[in-house]
């Protein structure tokens, strides 16, 4: 179980990035939803002690990661948002050396971790092409292949699938989900169907702070019957944004359907089954209308 509490950070220019964040993440997938900016990254960082909070605590099992920043390093696996790693090198020897700095120093013993890695991830193929020449989702499998090393009890993974096209983000989320229950796996993410196809608890992080958490199941009952929907022309949104409280719009087929959040279906609206994407949109306009 990972605890955080209390967790704040402002950066030196004034910037603040959370504000007393209290999350309780057991063993499993646990999605992290939030748009860019919300403070997901700085959130992440401070998990992974890559950055010390100004205020707040850290905890995974017994380790007080904040006191105990190494004893948590042993136990981790990170894909940061963008990670760097030495390009003209091949898979293979990139994870041999990255093994080594894990402190696997056991050729035998290394080998046997950097070909299960490979074949976990699909790269055995490519093992002796340089990163170099991988593509945006053949860079983010070698990313979860070096953050597996060391069978880590801890994994962050931050906007992972972000610029991936449709075929190499499902393979990416495959890959993900077959990590296992026995590990808190941390996704972090803005792309909610992310969080829909894999977490069976989330939360929702939004101007730094935690603005719901739960099952998505029980997040997305909440809402139904109070999303509402129409089509309309383009020239007619500012008027329903005028009358409504919207919460998305998207285009289709020429027109602009329009979600709206109200306890009761306004004149020419529809009721909306409801989905993630609906509870997200709806906690962001509340923010919004907070701020």
């Amino acid at each position: 179980m990972l605890k955080i509490y209390g967790l704040s950070h402002t950066y030196p220019n004034g910037t603040k990035a959370l504000t007393k964040v209290d999350l309780d993440i057991p063993k499993g997938m646990y999605g992290l939803l939030g748009p860019n900016g919300a403070g997901k990254s700085t959130l992440m960082r401070c998990i992974a002690t890559l950055q010390t909070p100004s205020q707040g605590s850290i905890h995974f099992g017994e380790i007080d990661v904040l006191a105990e920043p190494d004893a948590l390093r042993r136990r981790l696996g990170y894909l940061p948002q963008d990670f760097g790693v030495y390009p003209r090198v091949s898979a293979y020897q990139m994870l041999d050396h990255m093994a080594v700095l894990k402190g696997i120093a056991d050729k035998g013993e290394r080998k046997a971790v950097v070909d299960t890695l490979l074949n976990q991830t699909n790269l055995w193929a490519v093992r002796g092409k340089s990163i170099a020449g991988f593509s945006g989702g053949m860079r983010q499998r070698f990313g979860i292949a070096q953050a597996l090393i060391g069978d880590p009890d801890l994994i962050i993974v931050d906007e992972p699938t972000a610029g991936l096209d449709p075929e190499e983000r499902n393979r990416f989320l495959n890959l993900l989900a077959g990590i296992g229950d026995e590990k808190v796996v941390i996704l972090s993410t803005h792309i909610v169907d992310d969080v829909a196809d894999l977490c069976p608890l989330m939360a929702v992080l939004a101007n730094g702070r935690v603005q719901l958490q739960g099952k998505p199941q029980d997040l997305i009952a909440s809402t139904r019957g109070k999303v509402w929907k129409t089509s309309v022309d383009h020239d007619e949104v500012e008027v329903m944004r005028e009358k409504h409280e919207v919460i998305s719009t998207r285009l289709f087929a020429g027109k602009t359907i329009i979600h709206v959040l109200a306890d009761t279906a306004p004149a020419g609206f529809e009721p909306v089954e409801g989905g993630l994407e609906d509870v997200y949109f709806a906690t962001l306009a509340e923010v919004r209308r907070a701020a």
